[in-house]
């Protein structure tokens, strides 16, 4: 595989990701049909065109600057270029099984994987005891791509010195994932809509897992010094939770063109988002019963309206939910930024680093409320995550990969 010159890569990270895990799945798809056509066909070529049919690269990107802000060179690339392949193998294993444990129809704008898999076979009818036939194929493709991950890492990092050190932020950050996402689940049947409760979760689903612990492998692999790899990940820590904070409010209001999702998506599901959880201190401080009333039935319950979502969207912005948690985001984003800044990375790097917090969280320049929808009374940010185009079932592997925008949480 050829190496590309690291002064590339810094003209266009997303491209040479996108070219190493294309290069990276052609080996991984002629093993899946070695094993069994049908396995290939219905499930790692999906997942293959799921890993390749969007995402900005954020996390990979995140892991670069700090590859480079530390000192690493053309001697790092190769295994900055592996690992970031790797990130989004997991980020496509997170976002498969999350489309399956949501029940969502939709990602990127297209049909979720679980979802085309019903469609091939015309079982979206025929329930399982983990859902239908799609949905348990879909945990199988999650898996798969998790598999294909630390296959992926374990070849990168082979023989660094920095490799221990490596693998321990990679057994950590998936661990992590794992229990966010079960806290999420949690929150759903039984209820908890503190904000504490909803912090928790999303530092663990997204904050560390989609900054912290890409800028901490970053740092990592070029031989950075344990205080600024923690420093980095405590950046990454305050950002990403702005970014899960800033996708709470452009799902509840965002543009579904934009977003891929349907809008008000976490609360038809009973999500206790901080949003939400926002949204009850609010009420609780200014004596409205009702509007505690709607949130705890919307919370944790099963049987939300379309009645249900439209209230609870008029009442995210008259108790001024919406706006504390924008507020929160800008804060934590500042706070990022600070810490990156006093981190002792190269002054590019750091730059570079700072307006990916920002753009991830819907902070660039002429965004003062995060994720509003187009009309909405304040300006309207950039998205994270426009949809691509529709992708067919079971495409090819491309022998490279366009610079792709957006990203999904």
């Amino acid at each position: 595989m050829r190496v590309p010159d690291p002064l590339q890569v810094d003209e266009g990270v997303p491209a040479a990701v996108g070219e190493h895990l294309a290069t990276v799945l052609r080996r991984r798809a002629a093993d899946a049909a070695d094993a069994d056509p049908d396995f290939a066909a219905d499930i790692a070529d999906r997942v293959v065109a799921f890993a390749l049919g969007g995402g900005r690269r954020l996390r990979a990107e995140f892991l670069w600057w700090a590859m480079r802000g530390s000192g690493g060179g053309a001697r790092e690339t190769p295994a900055a270029l592996g690992v970031a392949a790797a990130l989004e193998l997991v980020q496509t294993c997170a976002l498969i099984h999350d489309d399956v444990m949501d029940g969502s129809p939709l990602r990127r704008g297209r049909p979720a994987v679980h979802v085309q898999l019903d469609a091939r076979f015309g079982t979206g009818e025929r329930a399982l005891p983990c859902g239908t036939f799609g949905g348990a194929a879909a945990v199988l493709a999650g898996d798969l791509a998790l598999a294909w991950a630390d296959d992926a890492f374990t070849e990168a990092v082979a023989g660094l010195p920095s490799a221990p050190r490596a693998a321990g932020v990679w057994r950590v950050m998936r661990t992590e994932m794992v229990a966010g996402q079960y806290l999420d689940l949690r929150g759903q049947v039984t209820g908890d809509a503190s904000a504490d409760r909803a912090s928790r979760t999303a530092v663990l689903k997204t904050a560390l897992y989609s900054m912290g612990h890409p800028l901490a492998l970053g740092a990592t692999l070029a031989g950075a010094p344990e205080g600024t790899v923690r420093a980095l990940r405590e950046a990454g820590r305050s950002a990403g939770l702005a970014f899960q904070l800033h996708d709470d409010v452009r799902g509840a209001f965002g543009d579904p063109a934009a977003t891929g999702k349907p809008v008000g998506e976490d609360i038809r599901e009973g999500k206790a988002t901080y949003l939400l959880a926002v949204a009850g201190e609010r009420c609780a401080e200014l004596g409205d019963r009702a509007g505690l009333g709607l949130l705890e039935r919307i919370t944790g319950g099963a049987c939300t309206t379309e009645e249900d979502v439209d209230r609870a969207l008029e009442l995210l912005v008259s108790c001024g939910a919406r706006d504390r948690v924008a507020r929160r985001v800008e804060e934590l984003c500042a706070r990022g930024a600070e810490t990156v800044a006093r981190a002792g990375l190269a002054r590019d790097a750091a730059d570079r680093i700072g307006e990916l917090f920002g753009a991830a969280c819907g902070l660039e320049a002429g965004a003062t409320t995060p994720g509003l929808a187009p009309g909405a009374s304040r300006a309207t940010p950039s998205a994270p995550e426009p949809p691509g185009p529709p992708a067919p079932p079971a495409p090819a592997v491309p022998p490279t990969l366009p610079v792709l925008i957006g990203e999904a949480r």
